[in-house]
C-alpha cells in the first residue's frame, strides 16, 4: 500500500512539473480568419499578458479559408505537444458539423476544449446611403424587393450568416449571401456598397457607424448589450425568435497533455479577469468570459443541441 501511495505521489508531482515546465519555446495561436478579424483582435489583446504569464512569446498565426474550417482543421491535425492552440468561433467548432457533410475534422473528437474566451453581440447594420434607420424599415425593404439586396458574412455557416438566414426565414424575405474571409473585409464591402447590410461583430462595425458610413439598427443578443445599450435587440424589434451571438474559444489538438491544457485554461482565465485586459476587451466590444475545459465542453454540446434543429428546420446549407 505504501509503495502504491509513493508511486501515485510521484506521478502527481511529475504531472505538476510537466505543466510548470511548459512551455519551453514560443507557442503558436492559430486564428482561422484573416488579420483584422474579431478573433484576431481578441487573440492579440489577450496575448500581451498571456505571454508574460507563460514566460514565452505567443505567435498569432492567421490561417484563413473555408469559413474558418481550414485553420481549425490545421490545428485538429497538429502535433499534440502543447505548442499549438486554436482560437476559433461558433461555426467551425459547432455549427459546421451540421451544415457540412464532409467536414475534414470533428471538433468534438479531434480537438480538446481549453477555455471559452469571450462573447460579443453582432450588430445588424446597413449602408448609410440606403436611408434605412430602423429594423422595420430594413425588413420592409427586403420584403418589397426580393433579391435586390446583398448581405455580407464572415463565411458560410458563420453566425453572421446563420443569423441573417433566420431573419429571412422568419420574415419570408430574400437577399443574396456574399461571404468574406473576415469581418474587416465584410465591413469594407458594406461601406463600399458592394453589399447593403450585414450582422457583424461591433469591433469592426461601430467605427464605421461613428464615422457616419453605416447605420446600426439592432443587436442580435437576447437582451440589450451593456456594450451597446443604445441599440435595441432584434427581439424588441419584432423578431422574437432570433438570437445569434458570436463566441470565441481556445482549443487544442486531441492528445495535448491534460496538465498543459489545464494550465493554459487557468492562465487565460486569469488574464481575462485582469482589470486592464478586461477594459481593453470591453473597449473592443468583447465581453470576457473565461472557463474551465469542462465548462467549455458542456457549452459546445449545449450549442449543438440548440442550433442543430434550428439549422435543419430552416434547411440552411453552406452556399
Amino acid at each position: 500500500m505504501k509503495r502504491s501511495l509513493v508511486l501515485l505521489s510521484c506521478g502527481a508531482l511529475a504531472v505538476a512539473a510537466q505543466a510548470q515546465e511548459w512551455p519551453q519555446r514560443p507557442v503558436r495561436i492559430v486564428v482561422p480568419f484573416a488579420a483584422g478579424s474579431s478573433p484576431d483582435i481578441l487573440a492579440r489583446i489577450v496575448n500581451d499578458r498571456l505571454a508574460q504569464r507563460l514566460g514565452q512569446p505567443l505567435i498569432v498565426d492567421n490561417k484563413a479559408g473555408a469559413g474558418g474550417n481550414a485553420g481549425t482543421d490545421l490545428v485538429a491535425k497538429a502535433a499534440p505537444d502543447g505548442q499549438t492552440f486554436l482560437l476559433s468561433v461558433n461555426a467551425p467548432l459547432v455549427y459546421n458539423t451540421v451544415l457540412y457533410r464532409n467536414l475534414p475534422y470533428d471538433p468534438f473528437r479531434d480537438l480538446v476544449p481549453v477555455s471559452l474566451a469571450a462573447t460579443t453581440p453582432n450588430v445588424c447594420a446597413v449602408n448609410a446611403q440606403l436611408g434605412i434607420d430602423s429594423v422595420k424599415g430594413w425588413l420592409d425593404a427586403l420584403r418589397r424587393n426580393p433579391g435586390k439586396y446583398n448581405f455580407a458574412s464572415t463565411g458560410n455557416g458563420s453566425i453572421s450568416h446563420l443569423g441573417v438566414e433566420l431573419v429571412k426565414a422568419k420574415t419570408q424575405s430574400f437577399a443574396v449571401h456574399i461571404p468574406y474571409a473576415s469581418s474587416a473585409q465584410a465591413v469594407t464591402a458594406l461601406v463600399q456598397g458592394d453589399v447593403q447590410f450585414a450582422c457583424l461583430p461591433p469591433v469592426t462595425v461601430m467605427p464605421q457607424v461613428k464615422a457616419g458610413k453605416l447605420k446600426a439598427l439592432a443587436v442580435t443578443s437576447a437582451q440589450r448589450s451593456a456594450l451597446l445599450p443604445e441599440l435595441p435587440t432584434l427581439r424588441e424589434s419584432g423578431l422574437p425568435d432570433i438570437q445569434a451571438v458570436p463566441w470565441f474559444a481556445y482549443m487544442a489538438p486531441k492528445g495535448t497533455p491534460q496538465p498543459v491544457v489545464e494550465r493554459m485554461s487557468r492562465e487565460i482565465a486569469a488574464v481575462l479577469a485582469e482589470p486592464e485586459t478586461k477594459q481593453r476587451l470591453l473597449t473592443a466590444y468583447f465581453d470576457p468570459v473565461g472557463s474551465s475545459p469542462k465548462q467549455l465542453a458542456d457549452f459546445m454540446r449545449d450549442e449543438l443541441q440548440r442550433w442543430k434543429p434550428v439549422i435543419e428546420r430552416a434547411g440552411l446549407k453552406p452556399d
